[in-house]
């Protein structure tokens, strides 16, 4: 199973076609969304391609294929524009070498993690860095933001497979960090 994993669109159309053009091309089973999809977020500019509608309509044309969960900038009004559900602040995915605990990150995040065994993952946006690393036996992986990049980091998106997990640069499909999955017998 491939999973693809995004965040932060924030509302920009541009970067969600982007982002839906990779996740094509990528073959994933499921196309992740962890969260901050249509609202740009009062502490962030209005980005490039802002249009929430239009965004809402370009992912609810995979809406059979999509896991979401809420992001702080995410609100009742947005789940009316949407086809699927994105009010839950977090949600599990049991894949058979680990479990992903895909939130925001905006309430748990590595400083405050869930409660999480050996070789589970902390699937996570928020912080619009990437992150792809082993920390005391938990996989924290970030995919970085689709939209608004912090830290001179590209726009970016993730990639989850049985093996490994990447981060990518949504313009060029560069691969800029990775991780080996780790397994247990």
């Amino acid at each position: 199973m491939k999973l693809f994993i995004a965040s932060d669109l924030h509302g920009s159309v541009t970067a969600t076609q982007a982002m839906l053009a990779r996740f094509e091309a990528s073959n994933a089973d499921h196309l992740i969304l962890l969260g901050d999809l249509l609202n740009h977020g009062p502490r962030n500019a209005i980005p490039d391609g802002y249009n929430p509608v239009e965004t809402a309509e370009a992912l609810n044309a995979y809406s059979k294929q999509i896991i979401a969960v809420r992001g702080n900038c995410d609100s009742e009004v947005d789940q009316a524009l949407l086809q699927f559900p994105i009010t839950a602040s977090y949600a599990h995915v049991l894949l058979p070498q680990m479990r992903l605990f895909l939130t925001h990150g905006h309430i748990y995040h590595p400083q405050q993690l869930p409660l999480l065994q050996c070789n589970d993952a902390l699937v996570f946006g928020h912080s619009h860095i990437p992150v792809a690393e082993y920390r005391d036996d938990i996989l924290l992986f970030n995919p970085g933001s689709t939209t608004i990049p912090r830290s001179d980091i590209r726009s970016s998106y993730g990639l989850i497979t049985a093996t490994e997990c990447q981060v990518r640069a949504l313009d060029n499909d560069e691969l800029l960090l990775s991780c080996s999955i780790r397994h247990t017998i």
